[in-house]
């Protein structure tokens, strides 16, 4: 029983995800490790999104720096494109708390109908040394059905 509680425990300082797929460590002198998860649009769903991250494991905050590749992986059909929020803002399809005082990474689909592309950015709500941390992946529409 008292494995069950520890396994429960370390689940939960470590904010275990169904969707990780991968975890690499830092080095033995540290808490932190590098955690990659994967990401499936909601309404683009031919559209997987792997986000890298480092997850400090016992500190009240992890860092804001975060990587995100996004590939089609499946069919994108010109019904999903119809769906989706096409403002300049888009619209966030993923978010994932990153602290106890309101830091959250946040990746945000934008569809820019000029070039056929869907932009997904990952970001940081919280500035950290005078920047706010992102990073953006793109997914051409064409040789899709959903190309224009």
């Amino acid at each position: 029983m008292k494995k069950l509680f520890t396994l429960v425990g370390i689940c939960l300082l470590s904010a275990c995800s169904q969707n990780e797929v991968g975890d690499v460590s830092l080095g033995v002198f540290t808490t932190k490790d590098i955690k990659i998860n994967t990401l499936h649009d909601p309404i683009v769903t031919g559209v997987t999104c792997h986000v890298a991250s480092i997850e400090a494991n016992l500190d009240l905050s992890d860092p804001s720096d975060s990587s995100i590749a996004c590939r089609q992986t499946g069919e994108i059909t010109a019904e999903m494109i119809a769906q989706i929020d096409k403002s300049s803002s888009g619209e966030i399809v993923f978010k994932k708390s990153k602290s106890i005082f309101f830091k959250n990474m946040k990746v945000r689909r934008i569809f820019d109908a000029e070039s056929q592309t869907l932009m997904y950015v990952s970001y940081s709500t919280k500035e950290t040394s005078g920047s706010y941390k992102h990073s953006l992946s793109t997914v051409p529409l064409w040789g899709t059905k959903a190309y224009q």
